[in-house]
């Protein structure tokens, strides 16, 4: 049995077809918010927490579309997972990023995980995993701007902003313009993977 592919990280490209541009994402996030909006009748007991690397400015941005809507800052901030990955003996070369906890901490908080691609499920196993160093949650949730499927752990998102069916020959690249200069969503044909 061969060795599962690792998860792609979603990353700039200009190949590949858009399926998702500004206006689609901006949506996406407007309909994301007001999802975990009505499922947290109050947002002052919520966290969201961005998943590096593009996690962490859609977490933003959702924050910024629930305070306009509720009048009231969300608590927002990032983490880390690179050390909780369960690949480091093959990709060991990964650079580890800076975990901000918001002041009111996540104990007995809502915690809405935020990351851009669900694929494996491997990458929200090691958020779990890297939260219980933190504090523990009421409750928690995730919320991913695209949902691909080719699960290989029994992950499922609560929002999902697009269900985009895809090859495992296939990868999402994903670019924000906080980090890429634009948004937009590129499906990528892999050369060599097979379908």
């Amino acid at each position: 049995m061969s060795e599962p592919a690792p998860e792609p990280v979603s990353e700039p490209s200009v190949d590949g077809r858009v399926v998702l541009d500004a206006r689609d994402i901006s949506r996406a996030l407007t309909r994301i918010s007001h999802e975990i909006l009505e499922r947290n009748r109050d947002a002052e007991d919520l966290v969201l927490l961005g998943l590096h690397t593009r996690g962490v400015p859609l977490a933003r941005r959702i924050a910024a579309r629930i305070e306009a809507a509720e009048g009231h800052p969300v608590a927002h901030g990032a983490l880390d997972v690179t050390m909780y990955r369960d690949d480091l003996r093959t990709h060991p070369t990964r650079a580890p990023h800076h975990t901000e906890i918001p002041p009111v901490g996540i104990d007995g908080k809502t915690v809405v995980l935020v990351d851009d691609v669900l694929f494996s499920g491997r990458t929200v196993r090691a958020a779990l995993d890297a939260l219980a160093d933190y504090g523990r949650p009421a409750v928690v949730r995730l919320a991913v701007l695209v949902d691909r499927g080719h699960r290989q752990l029994p992950i499922r998102a609560d929002h999902v902003g697009k269900n985009l069916p895809t090859a495992r020959s296939e990868r999402v690249g994903l670019r924000l313009e906080e980090i890429d200069g634009i948004d937009e969503v590129r499906i990528v044909e892999l050369e060599g993977v097979p379908a």
